[in-house]
């Protein structure tokens, strides 16, 4: 959770796609500032599960998949209605390719699938051509769909030092020309590589939306300002009242009903120090110096200082809820509890 933060407080994502989130139902995953839409296994076992994180100042509404795959979908508004897949193919599992084909068809277009495939082909930077790499190939080819992916790495097998390209990002054609993609080189304590996907036509930023507090709306103002008149109606085409009447209404709420800021809410991890910060710099010079010199010696290396950084943090964490613990009485708040 706390590398999520840290990639959450980085690129102040519209949405994230997760695969192998490992959670069972009765798991909460909560991020301030996020709606949280999750498929767990199907056998409810930490193993395996997707799910996608939304801002909250980002329109969506969760699809309805019918789909034996892990997946789960939804569709956000930015400038448009865009719906965004995220997709776990397990390795070693056999794949009906029906199934992938049905799976596509339910989701509106524009879409993005976001997914850890494990899938090779050359096509996107493998070695080789596996079966999974060429029912995606045939996936992409059946349904004309376009790939982001230019060969970027995005995963390492501890196992065998080797790093492979096996989380891919699809879109429908008419976003080709719009998303780029690049790779995180920090793996953040994972093993693949975090896929960040650029909409050049605007920020994150640009595009976030306030929203009415209703709660602390002037009735009485919108009511006089909202004046929807007989002429509006009558003596106008269908779609030129509908503009008036949809112009009225949004002037006068804009007047009478106050709006959230879109300010960005930094994750806060309240256990973090110094020596957090110190050992997790000397994690990430380990993997620099395994990424540009893959040895033994500095695998070796890596590992005891991601190790020795783990335990920091749990160290950090355990401490700093005890003297949240402690700091509690009988005359303290519920509202600073």
């Amino acid at each position: 959770m706390s590398d999520l933060k840290d990639i959450l407080n980085s690129y102040q994502p519209a949405c994230v796609a997760l695969q192998e989130t490992h959670l069972k139902p009765e798991n909460s995953l909560r991020l301030h500032g996020y709606t949280v839409f999750r498929k767990d296994h199907p056998a409810n076992r930490a193993s395996g599960g997707v799910a996608l994180l939304i801002s909250n100042n980002i329109p969506s509404s969760l699809l309805t998949l019918n789909t034996p795959f892990q997946a789960i979908a939804a569709q956000i508004f930015t400038h448009k209605l865009i719906t965004v897949c995220s997709l776990y193919l397990p390795p070693n599992t056999h794949i009906d390719q029906t199934n992938l084909n049905n799976l596509m068809l339910q989701l509106p277009e524009p879409f993005v699938i976001l997914g850890d495939l494990n899938g090779h082909s050359q096509i996107w930077g493998s070695d080789d051509t596996n079966s999974r790499g060429r029912q995606i190939e045939k996936l992409l080819h059946d349904h004309n769909l376009c790939l982001l992916n230019t060969h970027e790495i995005t995963h390492f097998h501890t196992p065998t030092r080797t790093f492979h390209s096996i989380d891919l990002a699809i879109c429908s054609p008419s976003l080709l020309p719009f998303f780029c993609l690049q790779t995180d080189p920090d793996l953040h304590n994972s093993d693949h590589f975090p896929i960040i996907l650029t909409d050049n036509r605007h920020s994150h930023l640009q595009t976030v939306f306030s929203r009415f507090k209703y709660d602390l709306a002037n009735w009485t103002k919108f009511t006089s300002t909202a004046c929807i008149t007989k002429t509006m109606v009558c003596d106008n085409p269908i779609d030129t009242a509908v503009n008036q009447i949809t112009e009225t209404l949004i002037a006068a709420a804009e007047n009478s009903i106050p709006k959230t800021k879109n300010n960005f809410r930094r994750q806060r991890k309240v256990w973090w120090n110094s020596d957090c910060r110190e050992a997790y710099k000397t994690q990430r010079k380990a993997w620099g110096r395994f990424r540009r010199y893959p040895t033994t010696a500095n695998l070796i290396l890596y590992k005891q200082a991601k190790a020795y950084s783990r335990r920091i943090q749990r160290r950090s964490q355990r401490e700093s809820w005890e003297r949240y613990v402690s700091s509690l009485n009988s005359t303290i708040s519920s509202k600073k509890l």
